[in-house]
């Protein structure tokens, strides 16, 4: 099984970070399964270069075949849905696991028109891979959503068009799945600054990719059963 992690900056991660990437690998080598992980990047974000540069992950053992994505700081389904054929044509992942939407809502795009993107991503992935299984991660707002009620009820209505969006796509040959947002997931304890996950925060979103998996398609096991 070939996975691939398509997100944001929640999904790169910065510098000196595990990232929730880091988090699923290890599950995934827990199961002791046979399966790869593909994509066409593999650094960091370094802040202080404003680049995707940095090999320095938290845990320099992290294998350099492990820590390959699909993922860019400040990039959403905006940018992802134009690539993804290419990538899933040269990568041929059997699995994408997607956390997109927040920096869409944020600067780029409305719910509806987000949710138009993420209906092209899905076909665009299928083109090259009509077998490709998928799982979303609802977008879980950030401390922006505390103070601005438009961008709060933005998020809220993307969930909804989401949720719509996977149930009217989804098919046996390729299948969509919707995972459920972390369970306890806190802002202030699972994040260091509102929106980017410390290390609880990428275990809760590895586990809810790990969950969501096991739940609906009997692929390995629960992430706290592994992890």
């Amino acid at each position: 099984m070939r996975f691939l992690f398509v997100g944001d900056s929640m999904t790169i991660g910065c510098a000196g970070d595990y990232s929730w990437r880091y988090r699923m690998w290890q599950h995934l080598a827990a199961l002791d399964e046979p399966h790869e992980i593909v994509g066409p990047r593999d650094t960091l974000f370094d802040t202080a270069e404003n680049a995707p540069v940095s090999t320095r992950y938290a845990d320099p053992s992290f294998p350099a075949e492990a820590r390959r994505h699909l993922a860019g700081w400040g990039e959403g389904w905006l940018h992802m849905a134009p690539v993804i054929q290419d990538v899933v044509t040269a990568h041929r992942p059997d699995v994408l696991l997607v956390s997109l939407g927040l920096i869409d809502l944020g600067f780029y795009t409305d719910a509806g028109q987000t949710e138009g993107n993420v209906r092209e991503f899905v076909a665009r992935a299928r083109a090259a891979n009509p077998a490709v299984r998928m799982v979303l991660l609802p977008v879980i707002p950030n401390v922006r959503a505390e103070t601005d009620a438009p961008f709060a009820a933005e998020c809220e209505r993307f969930n909804d068009l989401l949720a719509k969006a996977v149930a009217d796509l989804d098919s046996p040959a390729s299948p969509l799945l919707l995972a459920s947002p972390p369970p306890g997931y806190d802002l202030r304890a699972d994040t260091y600054d509102g929106t980017h996950p410390g290390p609880s925060g990428e275990i809760k979103l590895a586990g809810a990719f790990a969950d969501a998996m096991q739940q609906a398609w009997g692929l390995g096991s629960g992430y706290g059963v592994a992890a």
